[in-house]
Parts: C-alpha cells; sequence; structure tokens
C-alpha cells in the first residue's frame, strides 16, 4: 500500500505479486467507502476521500473497484468501522505502529498480538512507541513536474514545514494538521502529486543487518496480511539484499 517509511519504501520497489493484489484492493476499498460514507461522495469536496482515490490509481486499481467502493458507502450503514492506532515492538526491540480501519476492535488486536508475540515482540501501551515518531503530512511530486525552486517557494508560502530534494522527486513534509489544505493548494498548481499521506516517521531509525531485516520482513509481511491493517510504519531501516 501507499507510504514512504522504509519498510513501505522497500515494498514499493520489490512491487507486490498479483496474488497479493486483490487483498491490497481491499483495504484500498474500505478507505474509500469510509472516506465516502464520512464526507461529501464528490472527492473535490472532501479530502479524505481525495486522498484514497490517488492512492488507489497509484496502486492501478480498475476504476471500475473505485466506483463501487465509494456506492458502498450508501449501503454499509450497518457497518462502522473505526481508526485505531496500535503500536507495539518487533523482534530486535524494533519499534511499530499499526494503523487499523476495523468494525470489531477485539478481532484487530487480538490478531496483532499474535504475530508480535510469535516473533518474540509485544503488543504496547498507547504511547509506548509514537513518541518515537513524529506524525507528518508528506506529499511527493516527481521533478520532471516542477523544478526544485518552485517547489520550495510553493511549500513554504503553502505553511509546510520542510522540502527535500531526494532522488527522482521533491518531498514536502507538513505538519498533520496542515496536510490537506497544503495538499490542495499544492494541487491548485501541480496537476498530479505522485504520492501523498500522512506518516509516522521515525525520529531515529535503528539500523539492522541483512539477517536480521529478513526476519523483520517477515513480521511486516504478517501483520499486512491482515485484513484490518491499513498502514504499518516501523523505526527499522532495513538492509535488503540486491
Amino acid at each position: 500500500m501507499a507510504g514512504h517509511s522504509h519498510w513501505a519504501g522497500i515494498k514499493h520497489k520489490k512491487g507486490r505479486a498479483d496474488k497479493e493484489r486483490s487483498k491490497i484492493f481491499s483495504k484500498l476499498s474500505r478507505e474509500i467507502t469510509v472516506a465516502a460514507k464520512l464526507g461529501d461522495k464528490n472527492p473535490e469536496m472532501n479530502p479524505r476521500l481525495r486522498t484514497a482515490i490517488q492512492a488507489a490509481k497509484q496502486a492501478n486499481m480498475p476504476k471500475d473497484n473505485i466506483f463501487r467502493a465509494i456506492s458502498k458507502s450508501e449501503m454499509s450503514s450497518n457497518k462502522n468501522y473505526e481508526n485505531l492506532r496500535y503500536e507495539g515492538f518487533g523482534p530486535f526491540n524494533t519499534a511499530i505502529v499499526i494503523e487499523t480501519l476495523t468494525d470489531n476492535k477485539n478481532r484487530s488486536a487480538s490478531s496483532i498480538r499474535t504475530v508480535l508475540q510469535k516473533s518474540g515482540g509485544r503488543l504496547a501501551e498507547t504511547g509506548s512507541a509514537t513518541h518515537m515518531f513524529n506524525s507528518c503530512g508528506i506529499i511527493h511530486i516527481d521533478k520532471n513536474k516542477i523544478t526544485e525552486e518552485d517547489a520550495f517557494e510553493i511549500a513554504i508560502n503553502a505553511g509546510a514545514k520542510d522540502c527535500l530534494n531526494i532522488n527522482n522527486f521533491i518531498e514536502i513534509i507538513t505538519k498533520k494538521e496542515d496536510f490537506y489544505k497544503i495538499k490542495t493548494d499544492l494541487e491548485k498548481k501541480i496537476d498530479s502529486l505522485s504520492y501523498s499521506a500522512i506518516e509516522w516517521r521515525a525520529i531515529n531509525s535503528l539500523n539492522l543487518d541483512e539477517e536480521k531485516s529478513k526476519k523483520m520482513i517477515e513480521v511486516l509481511n504478517a501483520l499486512e496480511d491482515l485484513d484490518d491493517v491499513q498502514n504499518i510504519f516501523t523505526n527499522a531501516s532495513l538492509k535488503i539484499k540486491q
């Protein structure tokens, strides 16, 4: 799914097998349905829905699936999904922040606890891991869409915290509460953003060697396979054999 933490970046590079595509689409559909249910059905009037649709398009989700997910918001009044955050520690004392969209918090907590305990980790109390992260808005713009100077000027004028030159894209960092406003301002000037989301960014990364990284990835994959889990963030800096 979307995300550019160390973990998400590696997923982006490695790609996802076709057999996993339906699971990714299911998670994206759930976010679209909830966003449409909680706000306007028109993405132009609903920043959360617009962001969810953009993430779906970036994952090559068919338009029909997107339309069905929006329509489903009118038929799923009997299901109330909650955005719940779980915090815990994985192998090698790595910190993990897990965001879920669930209609059964007991099921979510139980399944996450089981995955973490199998790896020698544990589910922890609220605040035990998030103090190692900053919650912020992240926006990426391909360099072929804008010059670094123009991106910096737009970002600062919009109220962004920082603007960074990274490989083939410009990264704009915002305060969490300013994310949708700044994103909307940028979209008025740039026809498409390559990525945008609210993330938990580790303040300090924990470097893992190749062997430890392999075990950590197994844990992260197991967490991501859980239906209720939408996003995972970790302070682990993973080393992957090329």
